[in-house]
C-alpha cells in the first residue's frame, strides 16, 4: 500500500507541471506547453487568409462610427470548435458579425499533436518565423464602419493561436475598441492580449477575458454587459 501511495503523488504532481495534458473535459484549447485540445467528438477545423477588398464606407455609416454607434465584428480562431462557441455568444448578446479565420493550409490533426515533437505546430512554436501564415480572408468590407472588434482564439503556450498574427498585420485598429477574449482548459489570457495590442500598435485594447472550454452562454453574456460597451 505504501508503495501505491508513492505511485500514486507522483502521478498527481506529474500533471502541474505546465505540460499538462488536453483537459478531461475534451476541451478544444490547449494550455502551457500544448497549443489546443482536441474535441474527442470533433476533428480539429483549419483555418486561413485571403486579402479582401475594402470597400468603401458611405458618409451614413461614417458618421454613425463617429457618433460611436457603429458596428460589431467578432473575429475568431478555433480548431475544434470551443472558441468558436465563445465568438457565437458574443455576436447573438451583441448584433454583431462574424468572421472565422481560417489558414489557407489548414491545420490537420496530426498537425495539431503537440506531444509529437515532429508536428507542425510543435515546429512552428519552435521556429516563430514559420508562424506567419496567409489566411483565406484577412481582412472585411466596410472594415471602418466597426466600432468595436472582438477577437478570439485558443491559448497556445501561454499566448494567442498564432493563426490571429496574420489578421492583426492586415489591419488598422485605429479609432476601434478592440477586445480580446480566449478559451482555455487551465490556462489564463495571460500576456496574450497585450502581445497582440503591441503587434498591432493602435486601437483602445480593453482587458481581455478568458473562458473555459464549457463556459455557457450565460457567463458570456454577463461578461459582454459588463463592458459597458
Amino acid at each position: 500500500m505504501s508503495l501505491l501511495l508513492i505511485f500514486s503523488l507522483t502521478a498527481c504532481g506529474g500533471r502541474d507541471n505546465g505540460e499538462t495534458a488536453p483537459d478531461e473535459e475534451g476541451g478544444e484549447e490547449m494550455d502551457v506547453g500544448q497549443p489546443e485540445e482536441t474535441n474527442r467528438q470533433e476533428a480539429p477545423v483549419p483555418d486561413t487568409e485571403e486579402e479582401s477588398a475594402k470597400a468603401p464606407v458611405a458618409e451614413e455609416e461614417s458618421a454613425e462610427t463617429e457618433a460611436g454607434e457603429g458596428k460589431v465584428l467578432v473575429v475568431y480562431y478555433s480548431a475544434t470548435g470551443n472558441t468558436e462557441n465563445v465568438a457565437n455568444y458574443i455576436a447573438e448578446a451583441t448584433g454583431a458579425d462574424t468572421l472565422r479565420l481560417e489558414p489557407v493550409e489548414p491545420y490537420s490533426g496530426a498537425d495539431l499533436d503537440w506531444t509529437d515533437q515532429n508536428s507542425r505546430v510543435v515546429y512552428e512554436h519552435d521556429n516563430p518565423e514559420a508562424r506567419k501564415m496567409e489566411l483565406v480572408e484577412a481582412t472585411v468590407d466596410d472594415w471602418d464602419s466597426y466600432d468595436t472588434v472582438f477577437i478570439g482564439y485558443p491559448i497556445w503556450w501561454g499566448i494567442a493561436a498564432w493563426p490571429v498574427d496574420s489578421f492583426i498585420d492586415a489591419n488598422d485598429f485605429s479609432g476601434k475598441t478592440v477586445v480580446p477574449f480566449c478559451t482555455s482548459s487551465s490556462s489564463e489570457l495571460g500576456e496574450s492580449g497585450e502581445l497582440l495590442e503591441k503587434a498591432a500598435g493602435t486601437g483602445n485594447w480593453l482587458e481581455g477575458q478568458r473562458f473555459r472550454s464549457s463556459a455557457s452562454e450565460e457567463d458570456v453574456k454577463k461578461w459582454v454587459e459588463g463592458l459597458g460597451l
